[in-house]
């Protein structure tokens, strides 16, 4: 027998390389379910951030017009009572007959996967009767 042919049938003998190439083929699925269950944490986390600071904002534009009488000055407010480090101008301010003093914010979170982009529009809204 040829010494190359006892070296083939020892070749298809070998599964030394099969841990490698299972890893290799499962680790674009692993990653791209880690990185989408950190990004959708961080996106509940901001979503709450967004209605915590529209409700403290439109509580104080009700109950303390020294510090919040103006609408630029609810929306610096909103914007440090976040916790997140928003711009104050995604919050708006308006004055509602039907609900009272309202702010609202509307902020666009990009989410990056691997091979996937896209964009999010997380939205909260809070009124305090007048």
């Amino acid at each position: 027998m040829p010494p190359n042919a006892a070296r083939r049938r020892g070749l298809v003998r070998d599964r030394d390389g099969n841990v490698a190439i299972e890893m290799a083929l499962l680790a674009v699925p692993l990653f791209v379910f880690v990185f989408g269950i950190i990004n959708t944490g961080y996106a509940l986390w901001l979503q709450n951030a967004l209605v915590s600071s529209v409700t403290q904002a439109a509580r104080c534009a009700t109950v303390n017009p020294t510090l919040c009488g103006t609408a630029s000055q609810i929306q610096a407010y909103a914007a440090a009572r976040s916790g997140a480090g928003l711009n104050s101008s995604i919050f708006s301010f308006a004055v509602v007959p039907s609900c009272g003093n309202q702010v609202s914010a509307t902020y666009p979170l990009p989410l990056r996967l691997p091979f996937v982009s896209f964009s999010l529009s997380l939205n909260a809204r809070s009124c305090y009767p007048t």
